[in-house]
């Protein structure tokens, strides 16, 4: 063999483990974006770089798969169901203490099924391996929540909070607790009841 085919036979090899690396490397990339979805987005722009952010993802799902996570029992379901029906009931009357109790309820029902719940940024990233496609609508509705507390959200951010709030609520729960009426719907008496 001549040293000319052996330098084109090295550098085939060499695009060859290129491609395949970058194959892999994308296959990954496309794996983790299908998985987290808008978190995957959300990561990035937080992150200096994509490899950073992809690091990120990957530890969570590493965290995550340390955590023991269990079922509800068909018992609790329906306990954390009718807890919510009465919430959204409660939420005409006094609709700040109402955000107060659904973020409570939240709260406990992450942690009945395994989660942890003390740092929120923590509790947003092991809940992002499962649950990513509802992340935004939690933080959306734990930051008004924050500003209730405050005194400064209004009675339309408060009544947002309860269906951001639903959506991670009905995720975890595995079921839509009440289908897709807000806290006003519920109550009016035009609503039809089969939305429920």
């Amino acid at each position: 063999m001549s040293p000319t085919q052996v330098i084109v036979i090295v550098l085939v090899v060499l695009v060859i483990i290129a491609a395949a690396v970058a194959a892999r490397s994308l296959g990954r990339r496309r794996a983790l974006r299908s998985k987290f979805g808008p978190e995957y987005d959300r990561v990035v722009s937080e992150q200096d770089s994509r490899t950073a952010a992809e690091r990120e993802l990957r530890d969570r799902e590493r965290r995550h798969a340390e955590l023991s996570l269990t079922p509800l029992s068909p018992e609790s379901r329906a306990r954390y169901s009718a807890a919510w029906e009465e919430l959204q009931i409660r939420f005409i009357d006094s609709p700040g203490e109402t955000v107060g109790d659904a973020d409570e309820l939240v709260t406990r029902l992450i942690e009945e099924r395994g989660y942890p719940t003390g740092d929120f940024s923590d509790q947003i990233a092991h809940l992002s391996v499962e649950h990513a496609r509802t992340l935004t609508n939690y933080r959306d509705a734990h930051d008004i929540h924050l500003r209730n507390t405050r005194g400064e959200a209004s009675t339309e951010e408060l009544r947002q909070a309860v269906v951001h709030y639903r959506a991670l609520f009905a995720d975890l729960l595995g079921e839509e607790p009440l289908g897709h009426s807000t806290p006003e719907q519920r109550h009016h008496p035009d609503h039809d009841a089969t939305s429920r």
